[in-house]
């Protein structure tokens, strides 16, 4: 299989995998779910074979070079009035991305095996959901990019409104009015690039080439970086995230915070700062002190929850901050750190949230408070809570340390006054991070056990499945981070160089 027809292949098996479902009786619950994880499994295993391709072609990036490398890049007119392109290639970073997406989406398809409730629409709009996804990362024309961004985000307001918990309808309109209106900023400054460039052009690449007016990115680089930073749930824009967390069923809730708020990063990094980078150099001390705030804020908000959501939703915000943060650092270290961190925490994340759904089904209460003693009765699932624990901790050996020190040493050789004092700020995160972390592992695994909680059952053979994973992947990038990082040099050079020069 080519390049070209394999990254097309990936991003629209996951829309294939839903058409397949579609015919399918209501209450074909099990067959329902079997062909999305045969469809999802099967993109897992091409993102792979893509991966593995990506390592043995990709050439060294000279540490001079200023224009990103896209592999297995394809276009062709789509709509040529426009000049609208069906525009297609990866780089490092996109294929990472990927990878996160397929191992969540995977794991989310397991966690979500006990569910019936209209099982055939959720997996549905699952599915779209992840082939929005997907698009994004392969896609270099901006108004397809835009495109995809669209369908992965739209459908989060039924899946949180329909199958979700609690205050369920809000936090569906919550967090749909506000990534529209972030849209609406990222879709005004595409536009905006389009014509200014002077190439009547979508094209990411050929774009990169422009050297767009001072005065024009001054103004372009905010509205596009904050439109992006919504949905990375950057201060004070954040208010969305903790409320569609908590109300989201367990598979939504991976996918939401393991892989919808890298998009915005994702799209910070490929867009706004790549394009725009004089307007970058300018405004990103700005938005270090927002993101510094994003870093503090989550961490003091996770200490005062009682509900596991909520503390994992607020430490969200946080650890996001972080990627926000290592961009607006503006050094090599800082952007790699913050590549690194997407994948870390989205790993991380995804953990937490189908942990906190498989205590939930047994004890029926997501409130530590009520907690304790689960280690004498689910063994399996509390040593995994405790190691999801020490990877938010940043403890070595776990994929959170590998991140979270290249962004603090990055941000920090910065020599600029307000980078250390933001950055010393951030470092003191840390301390935070670990009273509300070990608070909550305290209470649910410690403690005496509560009589009502003597008879649960540990994790069955398919839950352990996702868990496993996850958490194969979480020491995987602690102990041998090289090949990752290696990756991402090579796909960060090229926007260093650029923004800097």
């Amino acid at each position: 299989m080519n390049g070209p027809l394999l990254l097309t292949t990936i991003w629209l098996l996951p829309f294939i995998t839903g058409l397949a479902i579609l015919p399918l009786n209501r209450d074909a619950h099990q067959k329902i779910k079997q062909i999305s994880l045969l469809g999802n499994g099967l993109n897992l295993l091409l993102i792979i074979f893509l991966l593995l391709r990506f390592i043995d072609s990709a050439p060294t990036m000279p540490p001079g070079s200023h224009a990103s490398h896209f592999l297995f890049a394809y276009r062709t007119a789509w709509f040529s009035i426009l000049n609208i392109e069906y525009n297609i290639g990866v780089d490092a970073i996109s294929v990472l991305m990927m990878l996160l997406t397929g191992i969540v989406i995977v794991c989310g398809i397991l966690a979500s095996w006990p569910l019936e409730k209209q099982s055939k629409e959720f997996f549905i709009l699952l599915n779209v959901l992840v082939g929005g996804v997907y698009g994004v990362f392969v896609s270099l024309d901006l108004f397809t990019f835009f495109l995809f961004y669209e369908v992965a985000v739209l459908p989060m307001y039924l899946l949180i409104g329909l199958w979700g918990t609690g205050k369920k309808e809000y936090a569906a309109m919550k967090l749909t009015l506000m990534l529209v209106a972030g849209s609406a900023f990222i879709f005004a400054g595409i536009l905006a690039l389009y014509f200014e460039s002077g190439l009547q052009s979508f094209d990411l690449s050929r774009l990169a080439l422009i050297r767009f007016p001072l005065a024009f990115q001054l103004w372009a680089f905010p509205l596009i970086f904050t439109g992006f930073a919504v949905l990375g749930a950057m201060f004070p824009f954040h208010t969305w995230s903790p409320d569609g967390h908590a109300s989201a069923p367990t598979a939504v809730s991976m996918l939401h915070a393991g892989v919808l708020m890298k998009l915005g990063g994702y799209g910070c990094l490929r867009v706004a700062i790549y394009l725009l980078p004089e307007g970058a150099q300018f405004w990103l001390p700005f938005f270090l002190v927002l993101v510094t705030i994003n870093v503090l804020y989550g961490a003091f908000c996770a200490i005062r929850q009682t509900d596991l959501k909520y503390i994992t939703a607020y430490s969200s915000v946080s650890h996001c901050g972080l990627v926000l943060f290592g961009f607006a650092a503006m050094t090599f270290a800082g952007l790699k750190g913050a590549v690194l961190q997407m994948v870390s925490h989205g790993l991380m994340t995804a953990l937490f949230f189908c942990l906190i759904g498989m205590i939930y089904s047994r004890t029926h209460t997501r409130e530590v408070d009520d907690m304790g003693g689960l280690m004498k009765v689910m063994p399996f699932l509390s040593v995994a809570f405790v190691i999801a624990g020490l990877a938010g901790l940043g403890l070595p050996g776990l994929s959170g340390f590998v991140a979270e020190v290249n962004i603090f040493v990055g941000a920090y050789a910065n020599p600029a006054t307000l980078n250390r004092i933001c950055t010393v700020l951030a470092v003191l995160s840390i301390v935070v991070t670990a009273v509300y972390m070990l608070r909550a592992v305290n209470s649910l695994v410690g403690g005496p056990l509560a009589g009502r909680f003597a008879l649960l059952t540990d994790a069955s053979l398919l839950e352990r499945a996702p868990v496993t994973i996850l958490l194969a992947c979480l020491f995987g990038m602690g102990i041998l981070p090289g090949w990752i990082i290696k990756l991402v040099d090579n796909a960060v050079h090229p926007i260093f160089n650029n923004m800097m020069r």
